[in-house]
């Protein structure tokens, strides 16, 4: 068992200590973009755990704001000093409507319907402001996925250009001396995939939920405009 984990340990260490011997094999540019994915990769990572977490935070903020609302007779009963003060999309849209809808005096029908109008135009603002948080941080994620594969690409054509460069002003090589060169040339491949797979999944990951909590903020805009026409 001891022999086994000292062989896999080993294992390891070479790995590695191969790693490291191609990107010293790489050219300056290679080792620099190797070195920008490095840092992409950190990046892409910090927005998909970052983002995770504001979604799980905001739906569950917005839970709470529905099952408050669900509780109340009439929604009208809430006054600017009892309005959600949570920080998320339903709280934003509640307080948006209510103010929207006492902006305007009035109790024939003409003026309720230009009552409904005022809190229709809230909540749409209030949905569009919302959408765009909610879509933030997606587009630099989304360029980090299509950007890393290719930072690799250019790494490996540059560093195999200059490999054979090199062979030919010294007027001919063998394959010995053309691997390394190679070898450091196709780790900046290798660095962008492992930066572009994770950060793929991650993103349409995140991007599929945050389609549906901006559809479900949708339908609870509406559902909240029908419940105040009804209310009022």
């Amino acid at each position: 068992m001891i022999s086994a984990d000292l062989t896999q340990f080993i294992n390891t260490y070479e790995s590695i200590g191969g790693v490291i011997t191609y990107f010293s094999q790489s050219n300056i540019a290679g080792q620099f973009i190797i070195i920008l994915l490095i840092i992409a990769s950190l990046v892409a990572w910090t927005l998909m755990i970052g983002k995770s977490v504001e979604l799980n935070r905001a739906n569950k903020s917005n839970g709470k704001v529905e099952r408050d609302l669900a509780r109340l007779n009439n929604i009208l009963e809430l006054t600017h000093e009892s309005l959600p003060i949570n920080n998320c999309a339903y709280a934003d849209l509640v307080s948006e409507a209510i103010q929207a809808f006492y902006r305007h005096n009035g109790e024939d029908k003409e003026d309720k319907a230009i009552r409904m109008g005022h809190v229709e135009n809230a909540l749409q603002r209030a949905v569009a402001k919302n959408t765009i948080h909610y879509e933030s941080k997606m587009v630099f994620l989304g360029s980090i996925v299509t950007g890393a594969p290719f930072f690799g690409l250019l790494g490996t054509v540059w560093g195999v250009m200059d490999a054979f460069g090199a062979i030919s002003l010294k007027g001919g090589g063998t394959l010995q001396n053309l691997a390394p060169g190679v070898s450091g040339a196709l780790l900046t491949t290798v660095a962008g995939l492992l930066v572009a797979i994770p950060s793929v999944f991650g993103y349409n990951y995140l991007l599929t939920q945050s389609k549906i909590s901006i559809t479900e903020m949708e339908n609870f805009a509406s559902t909240l405009a029908d419940r105040i026409e009804l209310d009022s």
